[in-house]
């Protein structure tokens, strides 16, 4: 018998992959060798699968999140580089085609990822940069607030324009210049780590 968790895993990979509004419930079940009817005892209909798959991969980004600021918290521009990081990972494997086609055929859904990149930029990565400027590490006459919004709310919307990004640079020439080059040019010369370098 299959678990939630399963399938779950193979949504993510698909609605990702394809698009949620794509991907039928009859290609899930095809794909993990199981009937329709076995989804419908862990979901209610494809919206309710739809939201649980983000709800998860959230989760996992916000359990990532967790591990580097934990790890890392004495370094908080280290953080903020390694949450990105762990974002690209999770961004290349999307199709602007899944976001657009939340926002258009699940709106729940898409609320989830609004709310957690708000939450991310606003919240998280704010006051980790808030930190790094008490520090010493940024420049004393840097607006975090803005900087934030600028550079870090809602990457995702830059790198999925009508040209993916991802389609036309590598992606660590991305991660470079998105976030590495801003980061670089607001640090102090008394801060280094081995990105900087």
């Amino acid at each position: 018998m299959i678990t939630k968790a399963e399938l779950l895993k193979c949504s993510i990979s698909k609605f990702t992959q394809f698009g949620s509004k794509h991907v039928t419930l009859d290609e899930i079940a095809n794909t993990l060798g199981i009937s329709k009817k076995t989804i419908y005892t862990f979901f209610n209909n494809k919206e309710d699968l739809v939201i649980s798959s983000i709800e998860s991969l959230l989760n996992e980004y916000r359990d990532d999140i967790n591990g580097i600021v934990n790890s890392n918290g004495k370094d908080p521009i280290l953080c903020v580089i390694l949450i990105y990081r762990r974002g690209f990972e999770y961004l290349k494997y999307f199709k602007p085609s899944f976001l657009f086609g939340l926002q258009k055929y699940y709106p729940k859904a898409a609320d989830l990822v609004d709310d957690f990149t708000e939450e991310l930029s606003n919240d998280i990565v704010y006051k980790l940069l808030k930190n790094a400027k008490e520090s010493g590490d940024i420049k004393q006459d840097l607006n975090i607030e803005l900087m934030t919004k600028v550079y870090f709310f809602r990457i995702d919307n830059l790198i999925f324009k009508k040209n993916n990004l991802f389609e036309l640079y590598p992606k660590e020439e991305l991660f470079k210049y998105l976030v590495i080059y801003n980061l670089k040019g607001v640090i102090t010369s008394n801060y280094s780590n081995s990105y900087f370098e």
